[in-house]
């Protein structure tokens, strides 16, 4: 372990602060905001879950063309575009117009550049220049995000003692500039390490340049890509109503704020585990069971409403987002190679992000139509049966 964390130690840390400042346009930290924007604007759960769905989808478009350009661009150049996007999106919330469009396009910055770009520079950036220790590399820069989602709602919660909406957003775009000098120092030897990364992917065969009509035309991308989206699908659609879940399910927001605690140390080990777990295994066979840990907390939901069971709900669902981390990222380095890496996860992005999308909206008006958790957790469960038995039932 010691020789991988000496293997590139800078880019190391540049990961994890690409995907910490992520978290930004991540809806676990959007949705800590609910409350104010529904109430400024007038929105009910499903119209704020259809604003939030559009824009999301919007994202979702354009990031197929954007995000392959890491493939074909300096990583400080592309780094620089979307630290200064995620700010400008961030400062967007500062000047909060009283228009629903301004709306629209401010939520369209936050999740294109923050869940969409900056997510995918940090995993494909892990997968690409870290080779058999991908899954290991993954899992750091995704502790990133983890550490956001653990510690990020507290901060928020602790400091609109002293600060408001507007503020808070203000800060969060100052962080970002405040430390991108520091990842474009981190990348100064960018030049070197993908001349070198080239030299050694010229020499495996898998690493075929794929073009995106290629990987559409794919089999097992279909097969397998149900597994990647059908986490940020249901995960997004409980986090960004987790407040009327709760309410729900008669837990307090203190509860919530020990639940992220407990979100965040379970996600670490999900990291610490899957990392060098899956550098060690054949990723094809042991990726089914990703969604293990996000069908147990879906479980939970269902059932049971006790203290104990909140807080196992949100364990597993930590434990799920950091598993799934370098399970997924190492699987499609797998099955397509690094060369066209940038493309194929631009497409995984896109795919998730556009899943991330749908949920808003459809749990909003299932909550406004009068439908209980119940539902929600039903339609949760049959997305991850189907996702995990595609693979099996269709082996390639």
């Amino acid at each position: 372990m010691k020789k991988f964390f000496l293997q590139d130690p800078k880019l190391l840390t540049y990961g994890f602060l690409i995907v910490f400042f992520a978290s930004y346009g991540q809806t676990f930290f959007i949705s800590l905001f609910n409350v104010e924007i529904k109430s400024h604007y007038k929105l009910t759960n499903g119209q704020f879950g259809l604003i939030y769905s559009l824009a999301t989808t919007l994202s979702s478009l354009i990031l197929i063309s954007f995000a392959k350009l890491i493939d074909f661009i300096d990583l400080r150049i592309y780094s620089l575009i979307i630290s200064i996007g995620m700010s400008l999106g961030c400062l967007g919330v500062f000047y909060f117009y009283d228009n629903i469009f301004y709306l629209i396009f401010i939520i369209f910055l936050l999740r294109f550049f923050g869940q969409g770009a900056m997510s995918h520079a940090g995993e494909t950036t892990m997968a690409r220049y870290f080779g058999n220790n991908r899954g290991k590399a993954i899992s750091v820069a995704t502790l990133g995000g983890m550490l956001g989602v653990m510690f990020l709602p507290l901060v928020v919660i602790k400091l609109f003692d002293f600060f408001n909406l507007n503020q808070l957003w203000l800060l969060a775009s100052i962080s970002i500039l405040m430390f991108l000098p520091i990842i474009l120092f981190i990348l100064k030897n960018q030049k070197q390490r993908h001349s070198n990364f080239k030299l050694l992917a010229s020499k495996d065969s898998l690493n075929k340049r794929w073009r995106t009509r290629d990987i559409l035309f794919d089999k097992k991308f279909f097969i397998y890509l149900p597994l990647s989206i059908a986490a940020p699908f249901i995960s997004t659609g409980l986090f960004f109503h987790q407040i009327v879940i709760f309410q729900h399910k008669e837990w307090t927001m203190n509860m919530l704020g020990t639940g992220y605690i407990f979100l965040g140390f379970f996600s670490i080990i999900g990291l610490i585990v899957g990392g060098p777990l899956i550098d060690k295994l054949n990723t094809r066979k042991t990726v089914i069971t990703v969604l293990f840990p996000l069908f147990i907390s879906v479980f939970i939901l269902l059932f049971f409403k006790s203290l104990f069971f909140q807080i196992l709900y949100m364990s597993m669902l930590g434990l799920n987002l950091g598993i799934s981390a370098p399970f997924l990222g190492a699987l499609w380095a797998e099955l397509y190679g690094v060369e066209s890496l940038g493309t194929v996860k631009a497409l995984l992005h896109a795919g998730g992000v556009l899943a991330s999308a749908l949920s808003p909206f459809i749990f909003g008006y299932l909550f406004d139509w009068g439908f209980s958790v119940v539902a929600i957790s039903l339609l949760s469960i049959f997305i991850i049966v189907f996702s995990t038995f595609l693979p099996i039932f269709k082996k390639i």
